[in-house]
């Protein structure tokens, strides 16, 4: 039987999402099939709105649809520390967790020669910039529990350490190979009390 051609290319486009099987893009397709209209258009809305208003902040590339974002823009944020993490959702997890109020730095990835992923593709240069201010006492890096996530954070603390600011390591309370973004908030709030000096 033969798909129809708008059905197999909304498949094929689910396909192209991270954590999206086959059976799942094909279950999301004839979901909307038989949704009403308006949620079909919401979706689609969504979509659009997404690319049109979302933006990188300048100053620590996080996801936002004002510039400065809200987190660098909040007066009552300690100034003086800035957690370095690998993607958006890192942050999220971070913030859900509380028991952290300074600021970030998003790196939008982490350091991967298997997949051609270099220094000059990660947001470093900004972040070294940002250290211009002598306000900034101490980093955190907060890289993934990984080959690649521990390769970012060892590049980064030598590039950092001859600065003269405090390099730290959120403590092992992530396990390894883990995702900080799949972390319990009680696991990520020790994490960050239990960092100790890189």
């Amino acid at each position: 039987m033969r798909v129809p051609k708008s059905v197999q290319a909304t498949i094929e486009a689910f396909e192209r999402l991270p954590g999206v099987g086959p059976k799942s893009a094909a279950r999301l397709t004839y979901h909307l099939i038989h949704a009403p209209r308006d949620e079909s258009l919401r979706l689609a809305k969504a979509v659009m709105d997404l690319k049109d208003k979302t933006i990188l902040c300048d100053i620590c590339r996080n996801i936002s649809e004002r510039n400065p974002c809200e987190i660098c823009d909040d007066k009552a944020r300690d100034v003086s520390i800035i957690c370095v993490l690998e993607e958006p959702l890192d942050v999220l997890a971070v913030e859900r967790a509380g028991g952290y109020h300074g600021l970030y730095h998003v790196l939008h990835g982490c350091l991967s020669p298997m997949n051609n992923i270099g220094p000059e593709d990660l947001h470093i240069k900004s972040l070294l910039t940002r250290l211009g201010d002598e306000s900034v006492k101490e980093i955190i890096l907060s890289t993934n529990p990984t080959m690649e996530g521990e390769a970012t954070a060892m590049y980064i603390s030598k590039l950092i350490k001859p600065l003269g600011v405090r390099v730290t390591r959120i403590a092992r309370g992530l396990p390894s190979g883990g995702d900080i973004e799949y972390a319990d908030d009680i696991t990520l709030r020790r994490a960050f009390e239990g960092r100790s000096d890189f």
